[in-house]
C-alpha cells in the first residue's frame, strides 16, 4: 500500500514538472468524458422531459382521428373526415370497458374578451362533451364540469385555461374568480363555469393551458367553419388493458367505416405512450453517435498521452538510469508510470464527468426536468479513463523499464 501511495507521489511530482503537457492531455481526456456524460445526461432528461409532459396528457388513453396518408407516388389521399354520426355509432358499437368521449376543433387562433382586456388570437377552442375531461386527464382548478343536459341542451357556457384566466383577470386572481363570469370569444357571449388547472409547459407544449371548451353542440352551432370531423378519446381503466381496447376500438371503427378485410384502415388509432417512444428511440440514435464521437475523441487522447509519456520517458532517461542504480526494479519503474498515465487520465475523467453532468442538467432545466444524474454512465466513463490510461501508459511504461541503466545514466538528457 505505502509502494503504491509513493508511486501516486512521485506521479503528481513529475505531472507538475510538466505542467503544460498535464493540462492538455487531461482537457482533451475531459473533453472526450464530457462529451460522452452530457450527451447521455442530455438523453435522460429529455426522455424525462418526454415521460413527465406525456403523462399530464394521460397514459391510459388512445385517440382516434382521420388522417392524411400518401400513396406511393407520394401525392396525399383525402381520409374522410369522422363524422358526429359515425362517432355515435362507434360508441354503440365498441365491446370494451372504457370512457369514451368526443371533441372537435374549432379554432386554433380564437380571441377571448372580458370586459376591455382581450387575449392574443392563439387561444385553441374545443367542442367537448361531458366525458372529455377524464378521458384527456384535464382537471378543474375551480367550478365545475359540462354535464349531459349542458351538452345536449347546446347551452352557451364554457371552461377556459389557466393561461387565459391570467391574462382577463390578471396574475394575481383566485381560483375562481372567472367563474360566473360571461366572456366573449370571438364575439359570442359565453357564461364561464370552469377553470382548467395549470399543466405547464413542456417541449414547447403548452399542456392546454390555451385552451377554451365548449360544448360540442354549441361548438357546432355557433363555430360554422368547423369541420364535422370528431376525435374520439378513449380512457382506458388500466395501463394493461390498452392493447386490448386498442384491438376493440379497430374492430369497432373498421365497421363503423364500412370497410372490407382487404382494406386498409382510414383513420388512425394514436396511443398516448407511442409518441413518448416514438420520439425516445429517436433519442437513443443520437444518443449513438454522441457515445462514438466521444470514443472518437477518447482515442485521440489515448494517442496524445502515449506521445507525451514516451517523450517523458526520453526525457528522463537519466532520472531513470539514477533510480536503477540505486536499486529500483523494472517493475517499480514501470508502475511509477503506468501511475502518471492513470493520474492523467483520472484527472480528465472527473473534470469531464463534472462538466458533462453540468451540461447535460443544465439542457434537462430547459426542459423542465428534474436533476439527472445517470450513475452508470459515470461508473464506465471513469472506467473508460483507467483503460485509457492503461492502453496508453503500458508501452512508454515498458520502454523505461527496460532501459539499461548503465547508457541511461551516460544519456545527456
Amino acid at each position: 500500500m505505502l509502494l503504491i501511495l509513493e508511486h501516486i507521489r512521485q506521479g503528481f511530482a513529475a505531472l507538475r514538472s510538466h505542467k503544460a503537457r498535464a493540462i492538455i492531455t487531461a482537457a482533451i481526456i475531459a473533453i472526450g468524458i464530457t462529451a460522452l456524460v452530457g450527451i447521455l445526461t442530455s438523453i435522460d432528461a429529455m426522455g424525462g422531459a418526454i415521460t413527465k409532459t406525456m403523462s399530464r396528457f394521460g397514459s391510459q388513453n388512445f385517440n382516434i382521428s382521420n388522417r392524411v396518408s400518401v400513396n406511393r407516388f407520394g401525392a396525399p389521399t383525402e381520409i374522410p373526415n369522422i363524422t358526429y354520426d359515425q362517432a355515435k355509432q362507434f360508441e354503440h358499437l365498441y365491446k370494451g370497458e372504457a370512457t369514451i368521449a368526443f371533441s372537435v376543433t374549432a379554432s386554433f387562433n380564437a380571441k377571448v374578451r372580458f370586459k376591455s382586456k382581450e387575449t392574443n388570437p392563439n387561444i385553441k377552442v374545443l367542442g367537448i362533451d361531458e366525458d372529455y375531461m377524464a378521458a384527456s386527464s384535464f382537471e378543474l382548478a375551480a367550478g365545475r364540469n359540462f354535464t349531459g343536459n349542458d351538452v345536449s341542451m347546446s347551452l352557451p357556457l364554457a371552461i377556459i385555461g389557466a393561461d387565459v384566466v391570467t391574462l382577463l383577470f390578471g396574475p394575481d386572481a383566485k381560483p375562481g374568480t372567472a367563474i360566473g363570469k360571461t366572456v366573449a370569444i370571438d364575439g359570442k357571449p359565453y357564461r364561464v363555469i370552469g377553470e382548467l388547472k395549470k399543466k405547464g409547459s413542456s417541449l414547447g407544449m403548452s399542456g392546454g393551458d390555451r385552451n377554451v371548451f365548449l360544448g360540442l353542440l354549441r361548438t357546432r352551432q355557433d363555430f360554422t367553419n368547423a369541420e364535422n370531423n370528431i376525435m374520439i378519446s378513449v380512457l382506458v381503466n388500466s395501463v394493461g388493458q390498452l392493447d386490448e381496447e386498442v384491438n376493440h376500438a379497430l374492430l369497432a371503427m373498421r365497421r363503423v367505416r364500412l370497410l372490407k378485410p382487404s382494406e386498409d384502415d382510414n383513420f388512425s388509432i394514436v396511443r398516448s405512450d407511442s409518441i413518448a417512444a416514438d420520439v425516445k428511440e429517436n433519442l437513443s440514435m443520437i444518443s449513438s453517435v454522441g457515445t462514438l464521437i466521444a470514443v472518437i475523441t477518447l482515442l485521440g487522447a489515448a494517442v496524445s498521452l502515449m506521445n507525451i509519456m514516451l517523450v517523458s520517458v526520453t526525457e528522463r532517461t537519466r532520472e531513470i538510469g539514477i533510480r536503477k542504480s540505486l536499486g529500483a526494479t523494472e517493475k517499480a519503474i514501470r508502475n511509477q508510470f503506468l501511475v502518471e498515465a492513470l493520474v492523467i487520465c483520472q484527472l480528465g475523467g472527473i473534470a469531464g464527468v463534472v462538466f458533462g453532468l453540468g451540461l447535460g442538467n443544465l439542457v434537462g432545466h430547459f426542459l423542465g426536468a428534474d436533476f439527472i444524474a445517470p450513475w452508470n454512465w459515470v461508473v464506465v466513463a471513469l472506467i473508460v479513463c483507467v483503460v485509457v490510461g492503461l492502453v496508453a501508459g503500458i508501452y512508454p511504461a515498458n520502454k523505461a523499464a527496460k532501459l539499461n541503466p548503465i547508457e541511461a545514466l551516460r544519456h545527456d538528457g
